[in-house]
């Protein structure tokens, strides 16, 4: 064993909690009962933690109507909203994986995340920014034009039995959310009683989708025990408690919304805020102000919207104190603009990934400025974590190598993937995150790259070789390479670069469309270039990082 290895342990305080979602939630509704447990203001809604725990009991009674079952996957395809939190915590109640759908995804990501998993309900939108919802469903099964409630028979979408819409429509086969409380009677609750008895913390509850380290998305299966105390210790990390008020502008679909915002507050008895449905920089400073918020979530790009946006000086964010910054590394005028301005001394930033609940790494609310902006601040309690080489050896503090998780965070596995399990999470249990990393002699880890070619676009993750062979289906492309290029406002963008067939044209507009209308928008090509032949090794891999350096050096683009 080389001296002064590349390895930490986080402390054993405070204690896991052993327990599942909805035991937690009960417990949080008679520790904090009359404390307001969520605010979504585009709604104009809020309740007490009883009142959320009321509600949830009856959600959970009429999923079981529904005949939902313990262990059914229910996809949630929707924006943020209280509708949101009810589901996460109704479909914990009752036993069911709650399956998270990102609100941008199109129909062909769609109908993959169903089938993917065998989604038997879906919960969804009507419509957000430029989606269609239920016209793409309608797409995807237009069954759903002559089907009963509970009885869809979909070709596309096999396992799919249930939609639930947060609104009225046209449909009879689409059940209104809101009547889903008044669904479940005296048998249903006797059930969710029992169920409740049942249940066990190291259960799964959740499936995000992820593209990981090794390629296409899959489904990364969360336990109540891996997210219920990420949460906990997130918030810990964040001195959180129940005269906390959290204004969560990131997504609900991604662990940053749904752990580090839902559960953390669930956790300390602090109140979410949910200032809108998407992010709008306007809407957080109204909500961080009205509501007197102390603490505030975002990626980089996030807090500088907030920060130039015009009305900024009109509001008195004096309450905020704490918050956390993850997705991207921050500059160092931003993190100072957001101390001094937002008046965020005790703001930390944040490292993990979804197959790890998702933090592993979080930077302490008294860390210097300096370690804020250069690392991800130490290793979290109950994980131990690693520096490897390209052999799996660990290396000395201060050398480069792959990062390497382990704990009770670690996920149970890719959903239905024994396989591709087995390539991130080895024999030891170590989470192989594909990602370069150096740890110093304090124990702050500091990333300096990825392993793999995944492009980080604002917070989103974005895997080329999904976006390569969705561009394969145009009837005029060849061959497609996609690779990350440096960006002033989301960090990195996504490039490609297309070989089409021979005899055949194509404009750059033509490619993107193409993309933009079955891909989520954060995924379309920012740049598109049309090449003969790209750039190969003697052994015929493409070399992107040569494509990159000549799209830097062609756009004038800064590191």
């Amino acid at each position: 064993m080389i001296e002064n290895p590349s390895y930490v342990r986080g402390a054993s305080t405070p204690g896991l909690l052993y327990d599942t979602i909805g035991h937690a939630l009960a417990q949080a509704a008679a520790r904090w009962t009359d404390l307001v447990a969520v605010i979504s203001r585009h709604q104009g809604r809020r309740l007490t933690y009883r009142e959320l725990d009321a509600a949830v009991s009856e959600i959970a009674a009429g999923f079981l109507a529904l005949g939902l079952d313990p262990g059914d996957r229910l996809g949630i395809w929707a924006p943020n909203c209280l509708e949101w939190m009810l589901t996460q915590y109704a479909a914990a109640k009752v036993g069911l994986i709650l399956v998270t759908v990102n609100p941008a995804y199109r129909l062909h990501e769609l109908e993959f995340a169903l089938n993917k998993v065998g989604c038997k309900a879906l919960v969804t939108a009507t419509r957000f920014k430029s989606s269609d919802y239920v016209s793409m469903l309608r797409q995807l099964a237009p069954e759903i034009e002559r089907s009963e409630p509970t009885a869809l028979h979909a070709s596309r979408v096999p396992s799919l039995r249930t939609v639930i819409s947060l609104d009225v429509t046209e449909f009879p086969a689409i059940v209104p959310f809101e009547q889903i409380g008044a669904l479940g009677g005296s048998p249903e609750r006797a059930r969710l009683e029992q169920i409740s008895r049942e249940l066990q913390p190291d259960d799964p509850v959740n499936i995000q989708f992820t593209s990981g380290t090794t390629g296409a998305p899959k489904g990364a299966t969360l336990s109540h025990f891996n997210i219920l105390n990420n949460g906990m210790l997130v918030g810990g990390a964040l001195r959180m408690g129940e005269h906390d008020r959290l204004c969560v502008p990131v997504p609900l679909y991604h662990c940053f919304g749904m752990v580090m915002g839902n559960l953390s507050c669930l956790a300390h008895g602090a109140t979410v805020v949910y200032p809108s449905a998407g992010f709008d920089p306007l809407a957080v400073l109204q909500a961080v102000a009205t509501e007197r918020c102390t603490a505030l979530y975002g990626v980089p790009t996030m807090f500088i919207a907030e920060l130039d946006h015009p009305e900024f000086g009109h509001f008195d964010l004096s309450s905020l104190r704490t918050g956390i910054m993850a997705g991207a590394p921050c500059p160092m005028p931003v993190m100072r603009r957001v101390l001094e301005r937002m008046h965020m001394r005790e703001v930390t930033i944040a490292y993990g990934m979804t197959e790890t609940s998702p933090v592993s790494f979080q930077s302490d609310v008294e860390d210097s400025i300096e370690r804020r902006i250069s690392t991800v601040g130490r290793v979290h309690p109950h994980l131990e974590v690693k520096i490897v080489d390209e052999s799996g050896r660990i290396v000395p503090r201060g050398v480069r190598g792959e990062l390497c998780t382990r704990g009770y965070s670690v996920m149970q596995g890719y959903w239905a993937e024994p396989q591709k399990t087995s390539e991130v999470i080895d024999a030891s249990g170590w989470m192989h995150t594909g990602d370069l990393a150096t740890i110093d002699d304090e124990g702050y880890c500091s990333i300096v790259g990825r392993i793999k070619d995944m492009v980080i676009r604002g917070g989103e993750n974005i895997y080329p070789c999904e976006i390569e062979e969705f561009l394969f289906k145009h009837p005029k492309v060849q061959s497609a390479a996609c690779f990350g290029v440096p960006d002033a406002h989301f960090g990195e963008v996504l490039c490609a670069w297309v070989q089409l067939r021979t005899g055949e044209q194509a404009r750059e507009e033509e490619i993107t469309s193409f993309c933009r209308e079955s891909l989520a928008h954060f995924k379309v090509p920012q740049y598109v270039r049309f090449v003969d032949a790209f750039p190969m090794t003697v052994t015929g891999k493409i070399q992107k990082f040569v494509m990159r350096e000549r799209m830097v050096k062609e756009l004038g683009l800064g590191e």
